[in-house]
């Protein structure tokens, strides 16, 4: 009896809402035919702010639960998404940079035809709150303020290897950057320059903008911008499939567009 007013109330909210017809209502309506109570998360740090905003609205539209963590999408740090697998975790669903998840589709380990593209974010850089703000809104401009800040941090995903591997070789300064840049594993850049640690800092704009402390100055130059594309998949070896469908498919609607946008990622869903 408390399985049939569940699905009661689920279908019901359904049948309230904007988007009751859409492809997310019916994966959840075949999630609930499944069973599924709850649903396991992995999300890298690019889409966290968006899906901390969405995942309420999810489990108040649906009765399902999310379990949610989080870790970057490439990398040895214990929380990473593959070292996750590799352990063999208990997840339904990732949300990291698109190439690594290919990587994952490629081993096996995501489901295929799971993969959606979610939103595409750009590099940005910030400062201590209250430092000087240079201007970085050239390439000429970067490479001046790069070469002025004492140190550099940038982060241990793709905006980070882009920058290590990449940009600072672009700008023609790779030799004059390697005795004071360097990357940060398992924790957002944003921190260490508000604590004072770094003079500059860089990561996609959507895990800069909820640290405190910091002055967010841009997206670095689009002639040396690298945008990175988040996506999410089903785990392979996931028992809830129908489930972890439902929360893909909203995360990629026009209904979850607003709060990808306003967490300063462009959307990419259907």
């Amino acid at each position: 009896m408390h399985v049939i007013r569940r699905r009661a109330a689920i279908l019901g909210g359904l049948a309230l809402s904007t988007f009751a017809l859409s492809t997310f209502a019916l994966s959840v309506l075949a999630a609930v035919s499944a069973g599924a109570a709850e649903l396991r998360v992995v999300s890298s740090g690019g889409f966290a702010a968006a899906y901390r905003a969405l995942a309420p609205r999810f489990e108040g539209r649906t009765g399902l639960t999310l379990v949610s963590s989080w870790g970057p999408s490439m990398g040895s740090t214990a929380n990473a998404v593959p070292q996750r697998l590799a352990r063999h975790e208990p997840i339904d669903v990732v949300i990291m940079v698109g190439s690594a998840l290919d990587d994952l589709v490629r081993q096996g380990q995501v489901v295929p035809d799971s993969r959606q593209d979610l939103a595409r974010s750009l590099i940005g850089a910030a400062v201590r709150r209250g430092a000087p703000r240079p201007d970085i809104g050239t390439a000429d401009g970067l490479r001046s303020a790069l070469l002025a800040a004492k140190s550099v941090v940038y982060s241990d995903s793709a905006s980070g290897v882009y920058i290590q591997s990449e940009l600072f070789a672009r700008l023609g300064i790779a030799d004059r950057m390697a005795g004071k840049a360097r990357m940060i594993p398992a924790e957002p850049v944003g921190e260490v320059v508000a604590r004072g640690e770094a003079d500059l800092g860089f990561q996609q704009i959507s895990e800069l903008k909820p640290v405190p402390g910091i002055d967010l100055l841009g997206p670095i130059p689009d002639a040396v911008q690298q945008a990175t594309v988040f996506s999410a998949g089903i785990v392979a070896s996931s028992p809830n499939r129908s489930a972890a469908r439902a929360l893909i498919d909203y995360l990629a609607s026009e209904d979850a567009a607003t709060a990808v946008r306003e967490s300063g990622l462009e959307p990419l869903g259907r």
